[in-house]
């Protein structure tokens, strides 16, 4: 086996001085938004969507995908922050889910859509490959932060785990499933796929109706999250514990099966029933 295909994080910090402390997690977040920012402005230039739009829809954007993603964890691990409900404001401390993240960007675009008079579909579209691109950034935050990892294993491309962050069944083991690297390769492989889609369109040779560029990234990119989520030790559960959820079930694998099926379903209706897909913004494409 390879040691130059074993990982092992450096830590989380990037570099620290007197109390400023930049983080690897924080410093990936933020060139997630940048290059997603990038990414959706030029799309949207093909499609007649002003870049102003998109600037500005930027902070609303992540700013509800925040607010999501740890109300959505939150809820889900409430047992942790019953009686002490100040530390679920404490996102800092970490725990925030990618689902819920999903959830509030898509409400607060939807609302930034009321506000501004836009038809919500198009300009979905041309933020799910921003979305992945950004996914296939953010997820190597959970690589210096030696968290979000899978299964024990001996494959060549393993992940080594500082002992401090092992769950307790998992003490004496000390290489695992990078799932946080299998994840940012399947999300920047929709994102690839999302793009030909995007390129194939704008040159005549398919027709993408709106919305179809966004049910695709949810059968794409939730199909690939139901086999990755079943190697992580980590999952949220309901009606039980990680790191098996024994007798229970693995949120994300769930809502992951719930959005492939919205996703067929949506488009099954633009083009097996040629209708178009209901605009909650209230406004037609």
């Amino acid at each position: 086996m390879s040691p130059a295909l074993a990982f092992a994080s450096p830590g989380p910090l990037v570099f620290q001085l007197g109390p400023f402390a930049l983080r690897w997690y924080g410093l990936l977040i933020a060139l997630a938004v940048l290059s997603g920012l990038a990414l959706a402005t030029r799309l949207g230039k093909a499609r007649g969507i002003a870049p102003s739009l998109i600037a500005d829809l930027l902070p609303v954007l992540v700013l509800g995908a925040v607010i999501g993603a740890r109300a959505y964890y939150v809820a889900l691990e409430w047992r942790q922050y019953a009686g002490n409900w100040p530390e679920a404001l404490a996102i800092w401390h970490g725990g925030i889910a990618i689902h819920g993240a999903l959830l509030g960007g898509s409400l607060a675009t939807l609302l930034y859509c009321r506000r501004r008079k836009l038809a919500f579909w198009p300009l979905l579209d041309v933020l799910m490959p921003a979305v992945a691109l950004g996914q296939a950034i953010g997820r190597w935050g959970n690589f210096f932060n030696s968290e979000a990892f899978g299964l024990p294993t001996d494959l060549p491309w393993k992940l080594t785990i500082p002992f401090a962050n092992r769950p307790s069944p998992f003490l004496d083991q000390t290489s695992f499933h990078p799932t946080f690297l299998y994840e940012s390769l399947w999300n920047l492989g929709v994102c690839i796929l999302l793009l030909l889609l995007f390129r194939a369109a704008s040159r005549g040779r398919i027709q993408l109706l709106p919305g179809a560029l966004s049910c695709v990234y949810l059968m794409a990119y939730s199909t690939g999250r139901v086999w990755i989520e079943g190697l992580r030790i980590d999952p949220l559960c309901l009606f039980s514990e990680p790191p098996f959820c024994s007798g229970g079930l693995r949120m994300a694998q769930v809502v992951s099966l719930l959005l492939i099926v919205l996703g067929g379903l949506g488009l099954w209706w633009l083009y097996g029933r040629q209708r178009a897909l209901p605009d909650p913004s209230g406004l037609t494409t």
